[in-house]
């Protein structure tokens, strides 16, 4: 559990995105974080409008070749307000980090590991779904930790030392991570925990 931190601070959240970035993942902290009272602040490698996709295995007809792996589609557009390189994580008290194919380019953006390097040095609550793992290990913040992601991605998991479980949730110490956007109301309520629990609520 992340620990409290004396001085109350703003109550505001990164949520980075990217092209690519998987909306189910994205939309639902974007509007539960203010339920709560927390700003939710959507950041990316620029400040502009981003390419949101949707991934499932669709249905397939009798006859028909079935999907091993999720197809893509375009859904939504998001806006980031605030480029990695105008960030100040000193003023944030959580993270979260989305899935879809937007944490493949992010990883190699030195700002956002920077930014994510701080969370975890400042013991802040920091939330993965999905994808958002490979971003934790290139930042290596992982290692040594517990965690869980879609199935297709514990090699990137075990790649950054940490142990890949098969769970809705883990939490492991400021991190929570779940696997894919169908566990967001549980990777959700644990991350809002941490966030009161951080800002004195």
């Amino acid at each position: 559990m992340a620990k409290k931190k004396p001085s109350h601070p703003a109550k505001k959240v990164l949520i980075p995105i990217g092209d690519a970035t998987e909306v189910m993942d994205t939309l639902y902290p974007i509007f539960r974080l203010p339920e709560d009272g927390f700003e939710a602040v959507v950041c990316g490698p620029e400040a502009r409008l981003y390419h949101g996709v949707l991934h499932e295995i669709p249905p397939t007809a009798q006859g028909e070749p079935k999907w091993d792996i999720t197809r893509e589609s375009a859904a939504y557009h998001v806006r980031a307000t605030i480029a990695f390189k105008d960030i100040n994580p000193e003023e944030y008290c959580g993270l979260f980090i989305s899935g879809g194919r937007a944490p493949e380019y992010l990883r190699y953006d030195k700002d956002l590991l920077r930014i994510t390097q701080h969370f975890f040095a400042a013991n802040k609550p920091v939330a993965s779904v999905c994808h958002g793992i490979e971003i934790l290990t290139a930042a290596d913040v992982i290692k040594g930790r517990t965690v869980t992601t879609v199935a297709k991605c514990q090699l990137d998991a075990e790649q950054g030392g940490a142990k890949y479980v098969n769970e809705r949730v883990v939490v492991d110490g400021n991190l929570v991570c779940s696997r894919v956007w169908m566990d967001n109301t549980w990777l959700m309520k644990e991350f809002m925990a941490q966030l009161k629990q951080y800002v004195g609520e």
